[in-house]
């Protein structure tokens, strides 16, 4: 008997309830799972901290906007993702994962998630209604920020040494894309 093709339909199809069993950092993504190892290199580290300080300075008087780092954002059943950074306005910070769509989210690009961020993660993130999408790239130390509009990401442009305003709603804040970048 010979083999035959691999359909869609013979692939195993995960849930929160299997990723709530799992050891170690997964994401899954329309019920197909993503390793989150090795950990990110320390480059990569650094720029969240510096993006998680930057934020939280820039939204200590807004009462209703929190930056927060890695967190499950529960999307719905068969598709849990962890961004880097983002920022949640107006949501329950209490419970055990977001459910509503994160107003800023940054991703930063590393060899293995590089694809992810750009492909699958750019239409998750557009269908999800998150406001702004920034791609960091530690390589070039620049970010490519995505506005959605009309429900398409549009691309302001790269940044590096310059701000960004972002309109979160309750609150604008203007991000100093130098500070995560510098040394």
């Amino acid at each position: 008997m010979g083999l035959r093709a691999l359909k869609i339909e013979d692939l195993p199809h995960y849930t929160y309830d299997d990723y709530a069993q799992w050891e170690g950092r997964w994401e899954i993504i329309s019920g197909v799972p993503y390793a989150m190892t090795p950990a990110p290199n320390l480059k990569h580290q650094r720029i969240s901290q510096k993006i998680a300080a930057h934020l939280e300075n820039l939204l200590k008087d807004c009462k209703f906007c929190h930056a927060l780092l890695p967190v499950d954002w529960k999307i719905n059943e068969d598709t849990v993702v962890q961004p880097d950074n983002i920022v949640v306005c107006g949501q329950d910070i209490g419970e055990k994962f977001l459910t509503s769509a994160p107003v800023l989210v940054f991703e930063i690009l590393s060899a293995s998630t590089s694809h992810k961020d750009r492909s699958l993660k750019y239409r998750l993130y557009q269908d999800a209604g998150v406001k702004y999408y920034c791609i960091v790239n530690p390589e070039t130390n620049s970010a490519e920020v995505f506005r959605l509009v009309e429900h398409r990401y549009e691309e302001s442009k790269d940044f590096q040494g310059n701000n960004m305003t972002f309109d979160l709603g309750p609150c604008t804040i203007d991000f100093n894309f130098g500070e995560v970048f510098n040394r």
